[in-house]
């Protein structure tokens, strides 16, 4: 028991004697180092230089370590900036995208020089029987009657159909129940555009071209004004087909409307007819005595 007892402080008093003769002895001048000392030092110099080397590796590893989780915790904040501004430059886009929309819509109600009010499309109904959508005033009003037009920046839209306070339902123009009077903006010539009803295409027939008419593919058809419901000049769709035939006196001719519905988000209704149409567009050769109505090439009062 006492034996152990002794090992024990053996053990302490080198434990602290070596160290302080390393040290001592390191700190020495090399020149005035004694035997014993210059031992020491030879003894604890790749000792002190390996305990060097793994502390500056030690070091080193640690740092790396620290620097590797500030680089993981910037690129996380990275990320997370970078989604918050791309989902902020995705609103600004779309901001930017509905005002230019809102900015044309402005510029054709100015343009219209007509009582006009802005809608916003709410619903589509486009079956196989009717091509029609839904839209909502921005105010409600007693306004809003059947045959009103409706316009958008790109071209004619259709027509109200019903309204319900600050709803109402509008007929497309490729609806087979629609009809508008237009003239080829290039040649002037005259037709009547119906819708086809077609449950698989936007397409309208264009009827009562004559055969000595001149038209071609990809003209644009513009509203005619003639009857005053529609204001003049305005795209109503582009020929996509054109086919004399041998007998008769018409052209067969199609064209696709000049407006996409299926992009289509905001209109305007016109409430009453242009304040500076022409007289003469009253009297134009095809109207209906006394009614201003158009009367189609082929007899019929036209639907414009």
């Amino acid at each position: 028991m006492n034996l152990k007892k002794y090992r024990d402080i053996a053990v302490v008093i080198l434990a602290l004697a070596v160290p302080f003769w390393f040290l001592r002895a390191s700190m020495r001048d090399p020149k005035t180092v004694s035997g014993p000392d210059r031992l020491i030092v030879t003894i604890a110099t790749p000792i002190q230089h390996f305990a060097a080397m793994l502390a500056h590796g030690l070091s080193n590893l640690w740092g790396d370590y620290a620097y590797l989780v500030d680089v993981k915790q910037d690129n996380a904040r990275l990320a997370s900036d970078n989604a918050r501004l791309r989902e902020r430059v995705h609103k600004l886009e779309s901001l930017e995208e509905e005002n230019h929309r809102l900015k044309r819509l402005l510029d054709l109600k100015t343009n219209l020089r007509a009582d006009a009010m802005s809608a916003q499309v709410i619903g589509k109904n486009t079956n196989d029987f009717f091509r029609v959508i839904r839209v909502t005033l921005d105010r409600e009003s007693r306004d809003i009657g059947p045959n009103l037009p409706v316009l958008s920046p790109d071209g004619v839209v259709g027509t109200t159909v019903k309204s319900a306070g600050d709803t109402v339902d509008v007929r497309l123009v490729v609806d087979a129940g629609s009809g508008v009077d237009v003239i080829v903006q290039r040649t002037g010539a005259r037709g009547f555009v119906r819708g086809t009803g077609d449950d698989s295409k936007y397409l309208c027939n264009v009827e009562y071209f004559q055969r000595t008419d001149e038209v071609e593919v990809g003209d644009v058809l513009v509203t005619s004004g003639v009857g005053r419901r529609f204001p003049r000049g305005l795209p109503v769709g582009t020929v996509t087909q054109v086919e004399k035939r041998d007998f008769g006196m018409y052209q067969k001719v199609l064209a696709a409307p000049a407006v996409d519905f299926s992009r289509l988000e905001e209109v305007l209704i016109v409430t009453s007819p242009p304040t500076d149409e022409p007289q003469a567009a009253r009297n134009a050769p095809g109207s209906v005595p006394g009614t201003g109505a158009a009367r189609a090439p082929g007899g019929a009062p036209s639907k414009n």
